[in-house]
């Protein structure tokens, strides 16, 4: 599977133990779409875009209303990614 440099930054971000939060105006408006690393910093350059693709590729998913989170689908693409 293919993903941009900056698709494979947020999944980097997320595979060690980073997430997004997600705000929302109502049920489905989004706000805001925040990646934060585990230590609490924000990733800059990654923004709305980025969130929709990647959830349209099922690489990040949310449970039970949670913070989206990396998918073994997006481990799977970020492996691929990282070989020579």
């Amino acid at each position: 599977m293919n993903i941009s440099k900056i698709e494979r930054r947020a999944l980097e971000m997320l595979s060690f133990g980073g997430r997004i939060i997600v705000e929302k105006a109502g049920r489905t408006t989004l706000v805001e779409v925040s990646f934060v690393s585990r230590e609490g910093w924000f990733l800059d350059g990654i923004g709305e875009k980025e969130f929709r693709a990647l959830r349209s590729k099922k690489l990040i998913l949310s449970r039970n209303g949670g913070d989206y989170r990396i998918t073994r689908k997006g481990i799977e693409a970020l492996q691929q990614a990282r070989r020579p």
